[in-house]
């Protein structure tokens, strides 16, 4: 037998046997007193042409598909396309569909008899109790928020100007404690009309269907109500928790308000009095007319206010100091009004598609929605006013560690950018998991769920943990390097060993987390580490200077030959250290010039800086003067020059003359060596080379110039010839006398003699 044929076949079997098997039920009903509800459902869905074509192109459908079942299994999956065609298409002949049935049970209702089947009397009287229990609860309700009124504003006035906890955190304790009361407020006034329902309106000690259905969708939507009011709280600006003005937040919550409202006891109080009263296929469709008409007030209110809205939100982005956040704030500002359309597009669609259970999961959906994204916001904002403002230390910490608090006001805006992020994405996750775009226990219970989470968590861990090391010992260091703390001034050796070891613990620190961090997150580091040898042993091969640079600058440092501040003379160079390193040393000589000197060069280091420093000083006197008085007379410069308050503490030892060191020309040299602090030999010799200046000048004694004598030669009897000798008195005159001598006998001699004095010798290294 042909299946096509054999499937509706078994179908009139089966309904044939329904209308048999309905029979004893039917007169068993009939003599209880009920009505047969199988014969009159089949009449119905044959008399009407609509309802009996779709159930025989059901019913084809039905056999042409099992027939073709082994092809469409094998068939390609639709495209998108093609599904959202279907999808528009199914539901617009839904819509349809339901308009044909409102206008044949409207038109049904009409050609009958409708005294036989509406009595007027009863629904009278259901309305008019139904009136009174909507009036009463609402009066009720209105009276008791009044009597709050009051509660609500020391509330509001407490979150404004409380003191002792920071404003956000006192924020969400208002708003929490608001919103408990707002709570027990609906509550009361649920139990208050349902007390009135069941006792003083209709029948007393029953509460009616009615009744009750508008009592549960009171406490559904007032509690709902409640919760935007959360957010906006027009009245009470302490209460509200989106950061906007009065006159915005009692814009938004009245259209909230009216729409939930709408939605609310359309859907939840009139459809299913009309489906009671009426006919299931008017309430079904009057549903789907709120829907719509709830759909295009939101679309209309959305357009209305897109760029009074994109104006606030690009305000507010220009407030932010954060880049990131800014940007998002500046691009959401643009979507915006394109998020909202789409989200009440997907509430049609889902409605119209899902009628049964659309309501709740759509309600759970975006209070879920709501929650996330406050929650973020409150924890960001939290977050921004504990840890996110700038971090002041005592002053005695700042005192004892001045870098602390800059590099944790460095540290700080990061880790508070990289908790932001982690906060959105999580957002993001509990949004798409209340919409089912995302099963966020299922992807956590995964193992690429934990795996990722317990790797975020790990690394954070290390992270944190090589940021705290780091403070503690940069901190450590610097409480050493800082002459108020620790043991007073540090040695320039302290200096440089504890600024090395600062800058090789970063290195390492950087280098090990490094490692620690990749092997956290799966990669295999061995490979790093064998490769990072083989460069190493390379890098050695090929650069022998540079480890050659290295090496000697350790153990310049071991042996502690410089420190930064010191004056040294290192590969030709003599200057001040100023910058040392592990492979070079920057020196700045006496003319500013600054010098890169690589330790590989380096064979010979001189410090003038170790222990002490000394002032050789050598100084003549003319021949005819006595020694001993030109020695008092140093001692005497001496004297001066340790009673002097600017030299005086810098001298270590008493003078030592060392003695006549040199008979010279013109000059008896006397050597004297003053032991001075290092560093300020230089400073000291100046000094005293000015007060023996001053001795000598006041005891008469002669810094002797240089001295030329002429020899003429003389004959046996002793005499010398004539010298022919003239003092030029200038320049100008010099070339004139010179001509006149010309013709001059040739033993006449000219000179000019230069009264220059002899400079007493100093130090053979200039200072720097």
């Amino acid at each position: 037998m042909n299946p096509k044929r054999a499937l509706p076949l078994m179908l009139g079997w089966l309904l044939l046997a329904l209308l048999v098997l309905a029979g004893p039920a039917q007169a068993q009903q009939e003599g209880s007193g009920s009505e047969p509800p199988a014969y009159s459902t089949l009449a119905d869905l044959l008399e009407n042409e609509q309802t009996r074509q779709e159930l025989i192109d059901q019913l084809r459908g039905m056999a042409g598909g099992v027939a073709e079942s082994a092809p469409a299994e094998e068939a390609a999956t639709p495209s998108l396309p093609r599904q959202l065609a279907e999808l528009t298409s199914r539901v617009a002949g839904d819509i349809g569909s339901q308009f044909d049935a409102i206008a044949s049970a409207i038109g049904g209702m009409f050609a009958s008899d409708l005294e036989s089947t509406f009595d007027m009397a009863a629904f009278t009287s259901a309305a008019i109790n139904l009136g009174l229990v909507i009036l009463a609860t609402f009066v009720m309700f209105a009276i008791v928020r009044r009597l709050a009124r009051r509660l609500f504003t020391g509330i509001s006035q407490w979150s404004l100007n409380g003191s002792g906890m920071t404003p956000i955190l006192r924020l969400i304790i208002c708003v929490a404690l608001a919103a408990v009361v707002d709570v027990l407020i609906v509550a009361f006034a649920y139990l208050g009309g349902n007390l009135i329902a069941t006792f003083a309106i209709g029948e007393t000690g029953e509460l009616s269907t009615r009744a009750s259905l508008f009592l549960n969708a009171f406490l559904v939507i007032e509690l709902l109500k409640a919760g935007v009011r959360m957010l906006f709280a027009s009245r009470y600006e302490g209460l509200r928790l989106l950061p906007i003005t009065s006159g915005e937040a009692s814009y938004w919550n009245r259209w909230i308000a009216r729409l939930i409202g709408l939605v609310g006891y359309g859907l939840m109080v009139v459809v299913p009095l009309v489906n009671a009263y009426v006919a299931p296929a008017v309430g079904q469709g009057l549903g789907t007319l709120i829907m719509i008409g709830a759909f295009l007030y939101a679309v209309v209110v959305v357009l209305k206010n897109r760029k009074r809205l994109r104006d606030a939100i690009n305000a507010k982005a220009n407030q932010t100091t954060m880049a990131a956040s800014r940007v998002s704030l500046q691009l959401f500002a643009r979507t915006w009004h394109l998020f909202a359309l789409a989200y009440f597009v997907m509430v049609l669609v889902l409605t119209l598609t899902r009628p049964a259970d659309a309501l709740p999961y759509v309600l759970f959906a975006t209070l879920k929605t709501i929650a996330a994204v406050v929650v973020g916001l409150l924890l960001s904002a939290f977050l921004t006013q504990t840890i996110g403002r700038r971090i002041s230390l005592s002053d005695d910490l700042r005192r004892k560690l001045p870098l602390l608090e800059p590099r944790l006001n460095s540290y700080v805006p990061n880790a508070l950018r990289v908790i932001r992020t982690v906060i959105v994405v999580l957002v993001v996750m509990v949004v798409l998991n209340a919409w089912g775009a995302f099963d966020l226990a299922a992807w956590y219970a995964s193992e690429a769920g934990r795996g990722l989470v317990g790797k975020s968590v790990s690394v954070a861990v290390i992270l944190a943990i090589a940021v705290m090391v780091w403070l503690a010992l940069a901190s450590l260091i610097e409480h050493k390097l800082n002459p108020e703390t620790g043991g007073g001034v540090p040695s320039a050796r302290a200096q440089t060993l504890l600024a090395l070891f600062r800058n090789a613990l970063a290195i390492a620190l950087i280098t090990m987390t490094a490692m620690i961090v990749l092997a956290e997150i799966g990669i295999n580091i061995g490979p790093l580490i064998a490769g990072a040898g083989v460069l190493g042993l390379a890098i050695g091969f090929g650069a022998q200077k540079l480890v050659q640079d290295i090496i000697t600058g350790i153990f310049i440092q071991v042996e502690n030959a410089m420190n930064t501040g010191d004056v040294v003379t290192v590969g030709g160079v003599t200057g001040t250290a100023e910058k040392l390193s592990i492979r070079s040393v920057g020196i700045r000589d006496l003319s500013g010039t600054y010098h890169i000197v690589p330790f590989s060069s380096v064979d010979t280091v001189s410090n003038y800086m170790r222990e002490f420093g000394n002032h050789v000083g050598e100084y003549g006197i003319a021949y005819r003067e006595s020694i001993d008085e030109a020695i008092e007379q140093l001692q005497l410069a001496f004297e001066d020059l340790k009673a002097s308050e600017e030299h005086g503490y810098k001298l270590l030892e008493p003078l030592n003359v060392a003695g006549v060191i040199a008979l010279a020309d013109s000059s008896v040299n006397i050597r004297v060596v003053i032991k001075t602090t290092p560093g300020d030999q230089w400073a000291v010799g100046r000094a005293y080379n000015r007060l023996v200046k001053l001795r000598f000048d006041e005891a008469g004694i002669e810094i002797p110039f240089p001295h030329t004598t002429l020899y003429f030669g003389e004959d046996k009897a002793g005499r010398s010839p004539a010298a022919n000798v003239r003092v030029l008195e200038s320049r100008a005159a010099r070339k004139p006398a010179a001509e006149t001598h010309r013709d001059a006998p040739d033993h006449g001699i000219q000179q000019t003699v230069d009264q220059d004095h002899q400079k007493p010798s100093g130090d053979d290294v200039d200072e720097p």
